[in-house]
C-alpha cells in the first residue's frame, strides 16, 4: 500500500461525516464509509483490495479499536443500569427466546444453515448506537431506566456468543480462547482498580499532561494489541479482545483525556479505514445475482425489529422496543469474521450489513417517536455522568 492510497482512504472517509451532517440524508457515518469502500473496491473503481496485506492489517487495528470504543461505551458503572437491571434482564431474555424460532425459520427459508448466527443477530442491540441517541434526545423516565440494562446486557452477551455461533465446529477451542481473554480482562480490571485507588493513575495522568507524553494512550494501545495477539494465538476474534478490554476500562472508569484521545485515533483514521475495508470486501455482485440474499437481509432487519417488540407484552412502549433493535457492531463483526474466515457464502456478509442498516432506519424513526413520548427538562437531562478526570 502506498501513501497515495492512504491519502485516498482519508479523503474518502470524509463522505461518512458529510452524509451524516446533512439534514436531508441524516445517514449514520458508517453508511457513507461502507459506500465509499464499495465504490473504491472491486465492485467499483477497483483501487482498493481487501486482501492487500497492509490494508488488511490496518483494518484489523481499526476493528480492535472500534470494538474497544464500543465496549468502553457500555455504562457498567452507571447507577441507572442497576436500578432497571431486573426488568431489563427479563426483557433481554424474552427477546433472545423469541429470536430462536424466528432464526430457525429464516435459516430454513433461505437454506443457509446459519440459524445460530441469525439468533444472535436478531437478539443483539448496539449500545454504541442507542445510548448516544438516548443522551442526545434527553430521554428519561422509568421505561428508559429499564431500557439501558436491556441494551447493555444484550450487546455484551451477543458479542461474546457470536464467534461460537459462527463456527460451531470449533466451539470448544473458541470457548478456551474466550476464557483466556476473559481471564486476562479480569486481571486487567483488578489492576486498573488497584492503580486508581493508589492514586498512581492520577500521578501518571498529571505527568503525561504536563510533558505531553500521552502515556495513558500508549499503555492502553499496548494492552489492546497484547490482548489481540492472545486472541490470534488462541484462534479467537480480536473483536472479543477489543470489546472485553473496553468493558474493563469502562468498569474501572475511563479518563476523559484518554476518551478524547481514543475518539480521535479511532474515529479520525482507524475506524473509517476499517469500514472502508469492509465495504471493499462486500460482494454485491453475488447479492445482485442471488436476489434471495436481499430477502435474507430484509428478513434479518425486520425480524430483529419484530423480536424486540416482544417486551411490549411486559409493558415496554413500542417506540423503545423498536429503538432497542438498532444493530451495528454484531452484524459488522459477523460480516468481517465471515469474510476473513470464509464461513459465509458469497453475498451473505452484504446481506448481514443490509439487515443492520434496516434496523438503524427503523430505530431512527422510533427515536423520533420516543422523544415525543419521553421528554425531559433540560436541567434534569438523563445524560450519563461524566468520566472521572
Amino acid at each position: 500500500m502506498s501513501f497515495a492510497l492512504l491519502a485516498l482512504i482519508c479523503v474518502a472517509g470524509l463522505l461518512g461525516p458529510l452524509l451524516a451532517v446533512s439534514h436531508r440524508w441524516g445517514a449514520p457515518v458508517v453508511v457513507g464509509e461502507l459506500l465509499v469502500g464499495i465504490a473504491l473496491g472491486p465492485m467499483g473503481l477497483d483501487q482498493l483490495q481487501s486482501t492487500e496485506p497492509t490494508f488488511a492489517l490496518l483494518a484489523n487495528v481499526g476493528f480492535a479499536l472500534v470494538m474497544f470504543v464500543a465496549g468502553s461505551h457500555v455504562p457498567i458503572g452507571d447507577h441507572r443500569l442497576r436500578r432497571g437491571l431486573p426488568v431489563g434482564l427479563m426483557r433481554a431474555v424474552a427477546v433472545a427466546a423469541a429470536a430462536v424460532p424466528l432464526a430457525l425459520v429464516i435459516a430454513r427459508t433461505f437454506g443457509t444453515g446459519h440459524s445460530m448466527l441469525y439468533a444472535v443477530l436478531l437478539s443483539s442491540s448496539s449500545a454504541a448506537l442507542i445510548l448516544p441517541i438516548i443522551d442526545a434526545l434527553h430521554l428519561e423516565g422509568t421505561p428508559i431506566l429499564q431500557l439501558l440494562p436491556q441494551v447493555a446486557t444484550s450487546d455484551v452477551a451477543c458479542i461474546v456468543v457470536l464467534p461460537l455461533a459462527m463456527d460451531p465446529a470449533h466451539a470448544l477451542s473458541a470457548v478456551w480462547g474466550a476464557l483466556a481473554i476473559v481471564a486476562c480482562t479480569v486481571v486487567l480490571f483488578v489492576t486498573l482498580r488497584f492503580v486508581e485507588r493508589r492514586g498512581w493513575r492520577r500521578g501518571l495522568h498529571r505527568l503525561s499532561e504536563r510533558r505531553k507524553f500521552a502515556l495513558e494512550l500508549r499503555i492502553n494501545m499496548a494492552v489492546l494489541f497484547g490482548l489481540a495477539a492472545i486472541a490470534q494465538l488462541t484462534r479467537v476474534s480480536i473483536m472479543l479482545a477489543g470489546f472485553a478490554f473496553g468493558l474493563a476500562v469502562a468498569a474501572a472508569g475511563e479518563p476523559r483525556r484518554l476518551a478524547r484521545q481514543l475518539f480521535a485515533i479511532t474515529e479520525g483514521f482507524f475506524g473509517p479505514l476499517f469500514f472502508i475495508w469492509l465495504g471493499t470486501s462486500l460482494d454485491l455482485h453475488a447479492l445482485a445475482h442471488r436476489t434471495q440474499l436481499i430477502g435474507l437481509g430484509a428478513a434479518l432487519g425486520v425480524g430483529a425489529a419484530a423480536t424486540h417488540l416482544v417486551p411490549r407484552l411486559m409493558g415496554q412502549p413500542v417506540s423503545l422496543g423498536a429503538l432497542a433493535s438498532a444493530q451495528l457492531g454484531v452484524p459488522v463483526a459477523a460480516a468481517a469474521l465471515g469474510t476473513r474466515s470464509h464461513l459465509l457464502a458469497a453475498g451473505e456478509p452484504a446481506a448481514l450489513v443490509l439487515g443492520a442498516l434496516i434496523t438503524i432506519a427503523i430505530a431512527s424513526v422510533a427515536a423520533t417517536r420516543a422523544a415525543r413520548a419521553f421528554p425531559a427538562a433540560r436541567e434534569t437531562s438523563a445524560a450519563a455522568p461524566p468520566h472521572p478526570p
